[in-house]
C-alpha cells in the first residue's frame, strides 16, 4: 500500500520496531518523500493569545472569537477558513467556561474528525489512529495518573449532544499523541508554537543517525490535492541518497548527547530501547566527552573530569534560571565562569562546552555584543561541525546564526562562507521554497555583494557599513555620500 502514486513509500514489518515506511525507488537529497497535512492541531496554551488558531502564524494583535473569547486569528479570512474545525470547539469552550490544557483540546479535535471521516480523511492515508501504538502499558505511574487526569477533563469537555466515546479509546488518544504528537512551528520556522498529529508521519522509525528529516511547510496554495493547502503540513525530506527498499528514519531527539543518555530519553519519552548502530557502537561518545591532555601530555583524572562536569551541569542550570528572569548580563557571566574552567580541560567538542558557546554566543548577540558572540559562535559551529549528521537541520540552523552574528560583528568575508554553508545544508533540509530559505537566499546575495565591496576597498566598506548602522552621512574623499540601509 502507498501513500500516493507520486509517493515512493510502502508499509513493512520493521521487525522489533513493529511497522515501518521504506522507499520504493531510490531517493535523492533534499528530495520530498512524502508531505502530509495533519489530521488535528491545536495551539500550545501558552501562545493562545499570540497565534493564528488557524494558519499557526505568530500575531501581534489577533482577531479574537467572540464567542467562546478563547480562539485568535490573523483576521476574518482565517477566522472563516478555521470554523468548520472549530465550531465544535467554540461551544464545548462556551459550555465549561474555559478552554481545557491543549492534550484535551488536540484529543477532542481528534475525535471530531474521526466521527467526521471514519478514520480516514484521505486515500493518501496509510493508518487509522486505532492502529498506532500508545504504550499505556509502559507508561510510568506518574504518566499514567497524568493521563488520567487529562482522561477525566475531557469528559468534563466533552459535550453531551457529541457521540459517546468510550474511556479505553480516550486513553488510547491520550498516549498516542504523547508518544507520536508533533511539535508545530511559526511562519518562520524558528519557535515552537503548536502539536499535531500527522498519521503517517506516525509509522517512520527513529535513528540517531537518520537519513530523512521532517519539516513544517506552510502550505502549497498551488497543489491540485486541497489537503496540500493546509498551512499545517509537513515534509518528510531525504538527508542523502537512499536505495530502494532502505528504511525511512528520522530523529526523534537531537544527537548532541552521548548514546547513553539519548538511549534514556527515548526509554523515557518513547517506551523503546534505541538499538541504532550509533547507540550500538557509542559513535561519537568519545568526541563528545573528549578532553585536553595536561602539560605533561598526559589524560586529565577521573576525578577531575567528574568535578568539571558536575561543575558544568550546576553552572547550566544557573545560566537557564537567569535567562528565565531576563538577567542576561549574569547569563554572560556564569558562561565566561564556566568557560574559563572548561577550557583547560574540555575540547571544544565536549558538549558541556558546546552548550555553554551556544547560550553565551545568543545571549550576545542578543546583547549587540557581536564580537564576542561570533568568536564564540565559530567555536560552537566548529564543534558542531565534527558531531553533527552533515545535513542535520539543526546544524543548518546553528551556522546560519552564526553567519547572521558575523554579519552584524562587521566580519563579512566569515559572515559570507557561513551563510553560503547554511543554505547549502538548508535547500536539502527545507528546500527552495521554505520561508527560511528565501531569507537564507536573500542574505546569501547581500554578503556576496558586500564581500565583493570589502575585497575592493575594506576602508570604503567599512565606513558605508558604520554609517549605515548611525544612520550618519558617510564622507569619502572630503565628499557626502548618501547612504541606503
Amino acid at each position: 500500500m502507498t501513500v500516493e502514486k507520486t509517493d515512493p513509500v510502502e508499509v513493512f514489518g520493521a521487525g522489533l520496531k513493529g511497522r515501518g515506511l521504506r522507499g520504493t525507488k531510490d531517493l535523492s537529497a533534499g528530495e520530498v518523500v512524502f508531505a502530509e497535512a495533519s489530521f488535528a492541531a491545536v495551539v500550545f496554551d501558552s501562545l493562545s493569545l499570540q497565534v493564528c488558531h488557524s494558519c499557526f502564524r505568530r500575531q501581534v494583535n489577533p482577531h479574537r472569537c467572540a464567542q467562546c473569547k478563547f480562539a485568535h486569528y490573523c483576521d476574518r479570512t482565517c477566522q472563516r477558513a478555521a470554523w468548520d474545525e472549530h465550531k465544535k470547539e467554540c461551544s464545548a469552550i462556551r459550555n465549561i467556561g474555559k478552554a481545557p490544557n491543549e492534550n484535551v483540546r488536540l484529543v477532542a479535535r481528534i475525535l471530531w474528525r474521526i466521527q467526521k471521516h471514519t478514520g480516514l480523511v484521505s486515500d493518501s492515508q496509510l493508518t487509522t489512529l486505532d492502529m498506532l501504538e500508545d504504550h499505556l502499558s509502559r507508561m510510568t505511574p506518574e504518566d499514567l495518573k497524568e493521563l488520567k487526569a487529562d482522561v477525566k477533563t475531557f469528559y468534563t469537555y466533552w459535550p453531551k449532544k457529541s457521540k459517546a466515546v468510550g474511556e479505553d479509546y480516550v486513553s488510547h488518544l491520550f498516549g498516542v499523541i504523547s508518544c507520536n504528537g508533533f511539535t508545530l512551528s511559526d511562519q518562520r520556522g524558528l519557535q515552537l508554537v503548536g502539536i499535531g498529529l500527522f498519521p503517517n508521519l506516525c509509522l517512520v522509525n527513529h535513528d540517531c543517525w537518520p537519513n530523512c528529516t521532517v519539516i513544517l511547510n506552510h502550505g502549497d496554495q498551488s497543489a491540485l490535492d486541497a489537503s496540500f493547502h493546509s498551512s499545517r503540513r509537513i515534509e518528510l525530506r531525504a538527508l542523502e541518497p537512499i536505495s530502494a527498499g532502505q528504511e525511512l528514519t528520522v530523529s526523534y531527539v537531537d544527537f548532541l548527547s552521548v548514546s547513553t543518555d539519548r538511549q534514556r530519553l527515548l526509554k523515557q519519552q518513547y517506551y523503546f530501547d534505541c538499538k541504532c548502530e550509533h547507540c550500538v557502537n557509542g559513535t561519537k561518545d568519545e568526541l563528545m566527552t573528549a578532553v585536553k591532555p595536561t602539560e605533561d601530555g598526559k589524560q586529565p583524572s577521573a576525578d577531575v573530569v567528574k568535578q568539571l562536569t558536575d561543575f558544568s551541569l550546576q553552572a547550566l542550570v544557573k545560566i537557564e534560571a537567569a535567562r528565565a528572569q531576563g538577567n542576561f548580563h549574569e547569563v554572560i557571566r556564569i558562561c565566561r565562569e564556566c568557560l574559563e574552567k572548561q577550557d583547560p580541560v574540555f575540547a571544544d567538542t565536549n558538549v558541556h562546552v558546546l552548550r555553554v558557546l551556544s547560550t553565551a554566543s545568543e545571549v550576545l548577540s542578543f546583547l549587540q555584543q557581536f564580537q564576542d558572540a561570533a568568536r564564540y559562535a565559530q567555536r560552537m559551529v566548529d564543534g558542531y561541525m565534527k558531531l553533527y549528521h552533515p545535513n542535520n537541520a539543526q546544524l543548518g540552523m546553528a551556522i546560519m546564526r552564526a553567519g547572521v552574528t558575523h554579519w552584524h560583528a562587521g566580519l563579512i568575508e566569515g559572515a559570507h562562507g557561513l551563510i553560503c554553508r547554511a543554505y547549502g545544508i538548508l535547500m536539502i533540509t527545507h528546500g527552495p521554497h521554505h520561508p527560511i530559505s528565501r531569507d537564507l537566499e536573500a542574505m546569501r546575495r547581500q554578503t556576496e555583494t558586500e564581500l565583493r565591496m570589502f575585497k575592493q576597498n575594506e576602508h570604503v566598506y567599512h565606513s558605508m557599513r558604520e554609517a549605515v548602522l548611525t544612520s550618519k552621512p558617510m564622507s569619502v574623499a572630503g565628499e557626502q555620500v548618501q547612504i541606503k540601509a
